[in-house]
């Protein structure tokens, strides 16, 4: 894995009708993530957060069941356009968020550096939403369709090209609540998911060995898009979109170690940290401590 590393904080919460996420850049840098990195013989150069502007109204759903779509098309067009950059002067984006709408702009802006980018969605949610099948309108339900050429051309085209990946290049872990215009997708689709019964059933272990073994047969780059209500709330209670049922601490510390192991991550996201529903800062910390596993620190 790359030594130089970029790290992006998009202090994003318009993709959703929760307030709060908009911190989780800061709550992670607090949490120590530099010092963690540094630690490890990481170069970190951190580029500071991407401008987020705030709509005229809190609650405007905009065109075509989108909310706050100027703006959250707007930042990912920025975010898109770091990440790019910096993976042009060979360096490992790693973005902070942020509602996980910002996947749109850390996606865009990797996929154009590889022919067959694999992604890696750690999550409870599918996000394989669009306009017409979210019952919310909230853009962080739909950044892997979009991603996938489904949705908003302001947001699909992002950087002027379409789709960003594949739809067999994409492994989901996690999952437990999916909404109906998503499982059709799935169905159609055929993307690859491990919900949390098959985890239940198979193992971590498993799950991790049968998703890298998957994506390097197929793909010359991999993203990790993180986000931490893909944990149980029990463990990490200060998430944007909670959901009872989820991973624990220590099978996400596995799942990052084997992905450590394999060295197949090109960059990499954490999103979803909301500290104004947190306990003092705890998921903030376990998502340093996954960020630590993730980029090789062991016990021993």
């Amino acid at each position: 894995m790359l030594k130089n590393m970029s790290v992006i904080g998009v202090p994003m919460d318009l993709g959703q009708s929760r307030r709060g996420v908009d911190m989780g850049p800061s709550a992670i840098r607090y949490a120590g993530v530099t010092e963690r990195l540094e630690d490890l013989k990481y170069h970190i150069n951190d580029l500071g957060d991407v401008a987020v502007s705030r709509p005229d109204s809190e609650n405007t759903i905009q065109e075509g069941n989108l909310r706050n779509l100027q703006q959250v098309s707007k930042s990912n067009q920025t975010l898109a356009e770091m990440v790019d950059q910096e993976i042009e002067k060979n360096r490992f984006p790693l973005v902070l968020g942020g509602d996980h709408s910002i996947a749109i702009g850390s996606l865009a802006g990797t996929a154009k550096h590889y022919e067959n980018l694999g992604v890696i969605w750690y999550d409870a949610h599918g996000d394989l939403n669009s306009g017409e099948t979210s019952p919310s309108g909230n853009i962080h339900g739909m950044p892997l369709a979009v991603s996938l050429g489904i949705g908003h051309e302001r947001l699909t085209n992002i950087l002027d090209y379409a789709p960003k990946v594949k739809h067999e290049n994409i492994v989901i872990i996690g999952a437990r609540s999916l909404d109906p215009g998503e499982k059709e997708l799935i169905r159609e689709t055929g993307i690859t998911v491990y919900s949390m019964h098959e985890i239940d059933r198979l193992g971590m272990p498993q799950v991790m060995a049968e998703t890298i073994d998957y994506l390097k047969e197929r793909t010359d780059g991999v993203h990790l898009s993180l986000d931490l209500d893909g944990l149980d709330p029990e463990e990490a209670p200060g998430v944007g979109t909670p959901e009872i049922g989820g991973l624990s601490y220590r099978e996400s510390h596995l799942a990052m170690e084997m992905l450590s192991e394999a060295d197949i991550l090109t960059s990499a996201e954490f999103v979803e940290v909301n500290p104004i529903l947190d306990d003092k800062n705890k998921t903030a910390t376990m998502a340093v401590g996954l960020i630590g596993s993730l980029f090789g620190e062991k016990l021993k």
